[in-house]
């Protein structure tokens, strides 16, 4: 029988060779299939965006279908479907901003103050080598933007016990 090739876009199957896999790739029905698999990623800002751009389908608002589907340049949302997508929209940005208020704004030099003072009252009162100072790799967000596993190890971990043998 050969080997098959299964589209998980379409969610059909055929035999598989260059011929009919180009040609179902390059066909209307998929392209239309995996647009409709992405979109469903897409945030409600720019689905918003995007049907507001769009004129009414008047077949989908006489009948309640459209022969295209989700395929369909017109718009098939009626306008409380809309008023609810930008009630949901207008949530989300609130809730984005109010995040973005709660944080508190990183900066290097706070964090360098505060290790500096850590490390004068850890040096008064326990007299060690110098740890090595950290850097972080260029590129990297602030230091309390990062998870908790990229922080750097607290001074304490950094000595090893005297009796300890690597290898």
């Amino acid at each position: 029988m050969g080997r098959r090739y299964f589209c998980d876009y379409c969610d059909r199957s055929f035999q598989d060779n260059l011929h009919n896999r180009k040609k179902h790739l390059n066909g209307v029905q998929h392209q239309r299939s995996k647009k409709v698999w992405y979109d469903l990623f897409r945030g409600s800002s720019e689905v918003l965006e995007e049907e507001q751009s769009k004129k009414t389908c008047r077949r989908f608002i006489q009948s309640g279908q459209c022969d295209f589907g989700p395929g369909c340049r017109f718009s098939h949302m009626s306008l409380q479907d809309m008023e609810a997508l930008k009630a949901h929209v207008e949530e989300e940005n609130r809730a984005r901003e109010k995040q973005s208020r709660r944080m508190p704004p990183c900066r290097i030099e706070s964090w360098l103050e505060q290790r500096a003072k850590k490390r004068s009252v850890n040096s008064e009162s326990a007299p060690t080598s110098e740890p090595p100072i950290l850097q972080l790799p260029p590129g990297w967000p602030p230091l309390c933007e990062l998870p908790p596993s990229l922080h750097p190890p607290p001074a304490s971990e950094w000595n090893d016990p005297p009796d300890l043998q690597w290898g």
